[in-house]
């Protein structure tokens, strides 16, 4: 028969051992006590300054649960069907343990994902009474979801509301996120004596601290990182900035350079360095190395001084001011242009609106997972509704701007099992130190949203769907047309991208007038993006043409092994009008201001 217990090291003969020292104890619970009054008083307070605004369910999941529930009432006979169903998975899982427990061998009634990581520990399979647990989980987790997935009658956008918010609370309810039907938090609290569960409660109020009341959950370790002095280190310098933007200018380290510079458009949703976290991952520093005089830009994170800030306004002051920048820098009104993810939705709008004024100074753009059609957003259009939308410009309205800490914790739940649960688990249950880990520095290095601009890009893009139409949005007075767009583009997405589908990503294949090369990267939205051919991860692939389907796409590919810089390159060097001598940042007009990575990148939410 498996063994049934968990057992503790051996911690010898003394009882008094076994024991914490009352006198540490003593001062650990003191301490956790001050903290704790504090944080109670202090969120006391906020409730009757900020809470009387706020809704009880800003995300309006209580409507669509209860119009699900109306629904599935309708048919009881698919509910008895389905309790049914449930009942006779678990026979079978009571059957599959008793013959574990009389020492018979036996396949499991359900087994976890391979890529679900909750279950990693022996214990989940070795031990009986915790596989038990497991499975039991996970026949009432996919009981659930089935359910609610099988409801008739409702419409598209509240069935994914409910199969979303479904899978949180399956994803909150696993037997992992508890010290009681957890082996590896049992073992290590028998092991440490409660020194972890101490030292988890130390890691829960810090992060309460942190967020200033409200938890955000330490994803890494953030004294081990500093922006500028391990991470965005490449050598360049800031030859320009105004309210929004700072243009960052890098150092060659080539002899000669492509004659067209490198413009890189960043998202304002998150900071720039995701291109430039390390040297050896750094997308910018590789490009400076292939020849590319690079800016990039690196915007500001607003305050409610920016609030009336419009998308008009980054248009403008991004990447219009930027081309003239560049042009006084060195000499060369042409460029090509790089735009990733809202930086990429901001250059499909600005070549529309630079070709209804006969502007062609961009003469090859590339996209990194970036969309134009919003029709098919992915799990994010969850958020996107009138109830959510009307609440977030009620909030924003108040501070002039969006939380960072929202958008962050928005992008956390389309991962939550990785980016919440797993750190549940390691920092509160386990009572260890989130690992140092530069993407997840990143990740929690939130920037803000000012309010005119983000409602726009909300209602008009996402809710609307207005960009994909010819006219139907405005821009400085010029109506944008993306199927004006004649400029080569090269457009990049990732597969398992949860942000920025792939499939609605090309799209913008079928609206452009111009060539255009569609490649698909392994991976998603960061991964899939920042994979470095040294690394030699992932594959990628490609084809020649550009078919109405997505899918008809995707069948007539060839896939190839590794990072998919490589291939970019060569199909840029082909807009590269040959070689220059290499260009120092800066010039007479545009002295350098700082060096990079600049101010801007270091501000904080």
């Amino acid at each position: 028969m498996a063994d049934t217990t968990v057992t503790s090291k051996d911690t010898g003969s003394d009882a008094d051992s076994a024991l914490p020292n009352p006198v540490v104890m003593g001062k650990a619970m003191t301490d956790i006590a001050s903290r704790s009054q504090r944080l109670v008083t202090d969120w006391l307070k906020r409730q009757t300054t900020e809470g009387q605004n706020q809704s009880l369910d800003p995300f309006n999941v209580g409507g669509a649960f209860l119009e699900m529930t109306a629904k599935l009432m309708t048919d009881p006979a698919r509910l008895v069907q389905a309790q049914m169903s449930l009942w006779n998975d678990y026979m079978s899982l009571w059957q599959q343990t008793a013959q574990r427990l009389l020492g018979q061998e036996t396949e499991p009634v359900i087994t976890p994902a391979r890529d679900d990581k909750r279950f990693k520990d022996k214990a989940w399979d070795e031990n009986v009474l915790f596989d038990y647990i497991k499975q039991s989980y996970l026949l009432s987790a996919r009981w659930l979801q089935t359910t609610v997935n099988d409801v008739d009658g409702l419409d598209d956008k509240t069935a994914k509301k409910v199969d979303f918010y479904t899978r949180q609370f399956v994803s909150a309810m696993a037997p992992s996120n508890f010290v009681l039907t957890n082996p590896e938090v049992l073992r290590t609290t028998l092991e440490t004596k409660g020194e972890n569960l101490l030292n988890g409660l130390n890691n829960l109020l810090s992060d309460m601290e942190r967020g200033k009341g409200q938890l955000q959950i330490s994803q890494t370790d953030y004294t081990a990182f500093e922006v500028g002095k391990n991470l965005a280190v490449t050598p360049g310098k800031v030859v320009y900035q105004n309210d929004l933007m700072q243009l960052l200018m890098y150092t060659p380290t080539t002899e000669t350079v492509a004659k067209r510079p490198l413009l890189i458009v960043m998202p304002w949703i998150n900071k720039f360095y995701i291109l430039d976290l390390k040297p050896k991952n750094s997308f910018i520093k590789w490009a400076v190395d292939q020849g590319h005089t690079v800016f990039v830009t690196s915007w500001v994170n607003p305050d409610a001084e920016l609030s009336k800030k419009t998308f008009d306004d980054y248009l403008l002051e991004g990447p219009m001011t930027a081309l003239d920048v560049i042009k006084d820098i060195t000499g060369e009104a042409d460029v090509n242009a790089i735009g990733y993810c809202l930086g990429g939705t901001l250059l499909a709008t600005t070549l529309a609106y630079m070709a209804s004024k006969g502007d062609d100074r961009i003469k090859s753009a590339t996209f990194f997972t970036t969309m134009t059609d919003f029709s098919e957003p992915g799990e994010l259009g969850i958020f996107i509704d009138e109830e959510q939308i009307s609440g977030l410009e009620k909030a924003m309205s108040e501070k002039g701007y969006l939380e960072g800490s929202t958008m962050a914790t928005t992008f956390n739940m389309l991962r939550a099992n990785d980016l919440i649960w797993s750190f549940v688990v390691n920092n509160y249950l386990l009572g260890k130190d989130p690992f140092p880990f530069d993407l997840l520095y990143w990740n929690s290095d939130s920037t803000r949203m000012p309010a005119v601009m983000h409602s726009f890009y909300l209602r008009k893009m996402y809710q609307e769907n207005l960009l994909k139409e010819p006219g139907a949005i405005t821009i400085d007075g010029v109506p944008i047309d993306l199927s004006k767009i004649s400029t080569p583009i090269f457009m990049l997405s990732a597969k398992e991208d949860h942000i920025a589908p792939w499939k609605s990503n090309y799209a913008l294949t079928q609206f452009v007038s111009g060539p255009a090369k569609f490649c698909l990267a392994a991976s998603g939205h960061i991964a899939g993006v920042v994979n470095p051919p040294a690394a030699g991860k992932y594959c990628y692939w490609t084809q020649s043409k550009t078919p109405k389907s997505p899918d008809a796409w995707y069948n007539g590919t060839k896939q190839s092994d590794g990072s998919w810089w490589p291939e970019w390159q060569r199909w840029v060097s082909k807009f590269g009008e040959g070689q220059v001598p290499a260009r120092e940042p800066g010039s007479d007009k545009y002295k350098p201001i700082e060096d990079a990575p600049g101010s801007y990148v270091k501000m904080k939410s």
